[in-house]
Order: C-alpha cells, then structure tokens, then sequence
C-alpha cells in the first residue's frame, strides 16, 4: 500500500550526475530517503540506517525467483550464455545454494589467508612505480591500478595472467549488463564475452586437472570431481565471479582514492605514515567516494519502506554511496576524514551477501597505495579526473598523473 509518492527524474546518465552523484543524494537526505527513482522504475533507499538494516534483512535477497538468470524468460535467447553463467553464481544464489558455494571459497578469502598476499602486493606496486615514465604524463589507472589486483587474483586462483588482456575483455563486456538503458547491441557483447569466457575456462580447467597445482582452482576442481558440492556450470560461474570481483571493483577504488588523495592537497604521505593509518585512511576512501552506489534486492515477501510496502517480486535499490554521505550518521559527511570514529561504511555491502573479497581488497588498496606515494609524494594530476558515464559503477575514465625528478626511484 502506497503511502505517499516521492517521486524522481534523475538521469544516471546525465554528465552533471555522472561527475557528482553526491548532490543528488544530500538533496534525497533533505528530502526523502526513501523515493521511486522514475529513471530506474524503482524505489530506491539512500539513508544508511535503513540501507544497512535492509542490507541484512533476510525477507530481500538477491535471488530472482520470478525470472532469469534462474527461470527461463520470453525474448532473453541472445542472453543464454551471460544468463547460464549468472544462475551458478553465488552473488545472485541464495541459501542454501549460496551456502554451500560460499563456504567452498570462503577460507581463500579470510583476513588470515589473504595476509600472506602482502609482501606480493607491495612487490607488484614497486616494480610498476619503477615502470612509471618519469616527466611525462601516464594514466596510472592501466598502468598502476589494475595490474595489481589482476596479478594477484589470477595467480590465487591459478589462472594464467598473460590472459589479462582477454579477462579484462570479458570483465568489461559482462559488467555492461549493469549500466542503465543499455542497448540490443551491449547485451550481444556481454553474451558473446560470456561464452568465451565459459569455453575459456572450460578448456583451462581440463589442463589444470593435470598439473597438481596448490591453488584456489585446483581446490575447487577436486570438489566438483567428487561429484558431491560443485556442479561444471557452478564451477564456471565461481570462477567467472572471482576473476571479475576480484579486481573491477578495486580498479574502480584505487583510481578514486588516488584523486581523493590527491585533492587534499599537501604531502600525501600523512596518510600512509604507519599501516594504522594507512588502513584508516582505505576506509575513508572506502566511505568518501565508493565503487559502487547501487545494489539491488528483490523481496520475497511484504516489506514495509515507509513510503510503500514492496510487494513478493518487486526490487529495491539500495544506494551504497548515498548511505556513506548520510549526514544523519556521519559527521561532516562530505569532508574526508581518515580515522573518523564514526567509520561504518557500507561499499562492501553487508549481511549474508558481504562482499567475500573484502579483506583482500583492502590489503591491495593499503599496500599499493602505500607504495605509490611513499615513492612519488609529488606525483600530481596532469588534468582534471573525470568519471566513466557507467552508473551504477562508480569509476574514473582515465588518472593521467605525472611523476617528477624528485620522486625516488627505488623501494
């Protein structure tokens, strides 16, 4: 039962909004949290209250009952092979099917399993500041950002990394799907890179049986050859999500957090003086400028918004940037501030769904972006950053930067 209305026109795709989606979400703060986003055709939450409660409130969930990936859908035949992938991945699965394949991959992704990452992470983060052109301008989101967390993805899950350039592809293609309005000719795009990706894998995985490596892959093949947990399709799709989470997101944060940084002006070494406030400081950049605004949940059953009572089948938004520049739980909300006590940012989401690469995200992001401005302080923009028009992503186009003679040249 409708309440009352609040509705919106916002375009995602309006350039104003692509560059600063935070006006948008302090005018929704002053006047209704909860609003039907007419541009989308959904209601959509921006208080962080009510988007963390809602984030964990298991009467939502990520699973489509009602249609694809898991039910089959008139006029979606050109999606079959993006949707074949979609239905055995654990993002979009719910208990006890997302269960069972969380656990599988859980302990790969543990704080105390990932720790032993770190001496890699920070020997990656060297090597590509040394790569750096010294003088000329170079856009550091290729050449530093997602290197990283490509690298070490493939080599935890043992996937070769001289295919970067293919995943990336296939990444890229795939997470179109997600953009708002998108096009006959970007779903073809995203069901051609998913089948490639699927036969890619498929063969990689046969030759893998083989080699006896101790890796995450390895481990999960063993699983599916006792024939017990892990179907071929759940396991294509496990690796499809891993290979894709594993470094988009973290491209799209690192890139943010070195034009936050950046914009504070002064030495940026302040920030990275010990790991505490290194990792305060990955927090911070975490809340201030997220990678991603908007997470989607259907409701299994009536769930009172305040405005509307959504119905079995219906979907809210939840808008995870707009929840970290809440100002009725936050304290100068759009001030960056590392080490604020009131640091509870929701950009990995939260509840059952909790982004599962968490701790390794945020060891990349403390080591390389340590790294980067222990060795270059002086590093500047060489124009201004702006933002991909990729709603509900949130991510730079390009981070043209240059180093100077100053900067050292070593670790």
């Amino acid at each position: 039962m409708t309440r009352h209305m609040p509705t919106v026109s916002q375009s995602p795709r309006d350039p104003a909004f692509v560059q600063d989606p935070y006006s948008f979400y302090a005018e929704m703060h002053r006047t209704s949290p909860v609003f039907f986003w007419e541009d989308y055709g959904l209601w959509c939450v921006a208080g962080y209250d009510q988007v963390n409660a809602l984030l964990r409130d298991r009467r939502l969930g990520r699973e489509n009952r009602w249609g694809a990936p898991l039910n089959p859908v008139e006029g979606r035949g050109h999606l079959a092979d993006f949707d074949r992938i979609e239905s055995g991945s654990l993002l979009e699965r719910e208990p006890p099917a997302h269960t069972r394949l969380r656990t599988l991959v859980n302990r790969a992704f543990v704080s105390r399993s990932v720790e032993r990452l770190r001496p890699r992470i920070r020997q990656l983060a060297g090597e590509l500041v040394d790569a750096l052109p010294l003088g000329h301008a170079v856009d550091l989101l290729p050449a530093f950002a997602t290197p990283i967390p490509l690298t070490v993805i493939c080599e935890l899950l043992g996937v070769p990394v001289e295919r970067g350039t293919d995943l990336l592809n296939w990444s890229h293609a795939m997470c179109e799907m997600y953009v708002p309005h998108r096009s006959r000719e970007t779903e073809a795009r995203a069901n051609q890179a998913s089948a490639e990706f699927g036969a890619f894998l498929t063969d990689h995985i046969e030759a893998h049986r083989q080699n006896g490596a101790e890796d995450l892959l390895s481990a999960l093949i063993a699983v599916r050859d006792t024939g017990e947990k892990l179907s071929d399709d759940e396991l294509i799709s496990t690796c499809v999500l891993l290979l894709n989470a594993g470094h988009e997101a973290t491209v799209h944060q690192t890139g943010n957090a070195v034009k936050t940084i950046l914009d504070q002006g002064d030495d940026p070494r302040r920030f990275f003086a010990t790991p505490e406030l290194a990792a305060a400081t990955v927090e911070e950049t975490l809340r201030y400028d997220a990678p991603l605004h908007m997470f989607t949940r259907y409701a299994y059953e009536p769930v009172d918004l305040g405005p509307v009572t959504l119905k079995p089948g219906e979907q809210v938004a939840l808008l995870l940037g707009a929840a970290n520049r809440d100002p009725a739980a936050f304290e100068a909300p759009h001030e960056f501030q590392p080490g604020r006590p009131d640091q509870k940012n929701v950009s990995f989401g939260a509840g059952l769904h909790f982004c599962i690469g968490a701790p390794l995200a945020r060891l990349e992001l403390q080591e390389s972006l340590a790294v980067l401005f222990e060795r270059l302080p002086d590093l500047t923009l060489d124009q201004p950053a702006r933002y991909r028009d990729s709603f509900h992503f949130h991510g730079l186009e390009s981070l043209k930067a240059r180093r100077h003679p100053g900067d050292q040249n070593t670790a």
